[in-house]
């Protein structure tokens, strides 16, 4: 077992945690006008900017953390690590697309290549 691989990966997931935590107290909550998604961007940022800023920041956390289970895997290699990393990528790519479909209501287009990797990989 790869020690430092272990703590890598706590590392990445500790730091996906704190970025989503910490963006909806110092950034998002100020954003919201009543429903779970921001959409409140001022005179500055349309509704859909605020929607899609919003996405963006939580599919970075959702790939620390795809990153940091790969990590944990690749800790204890086996013969079945090129099926984890796949199937990995694959949630990654998923829930990145959901968060984007439900941020921007399907506008931006975004949610759909993501949805086609997951897709591919999945049939893959």
């Amino acid at each position: 077992m790869n020690a430092m691989f272990i703590l890598a990966g706590l590392l990445a997931l500790l730091i996906g945690l704190v970025h989503s935590i910490m963006g909806e107290i110092l950034i998002f909550r100020r954003l919201r006008s009543g429903g779970w998604i921001p959409t409140d961007g001022g005179q500055v940022l349309r509704e859909s900017h605020v929607r899609i800023i919003w996405a963006t920041w939580h599919v970075l956390s959702v790939f620390g953390w795809v990153l940091a289970a790969i990590l944990f895997r690749l800790a204890v290699p086996t013969a079945e690590l090129g099926v984890f990393i796949k199937n990995a990528v694959l949630l990654a790519m998923a829930i990145a697309s959901l968060l984007v479909l439900m941020g921007t209501r399907g506008r931006h287009p975004g949610w759909v290549g993501l949805l086609g990797v997951a897709v591919l990989l999945w049939f893959g």
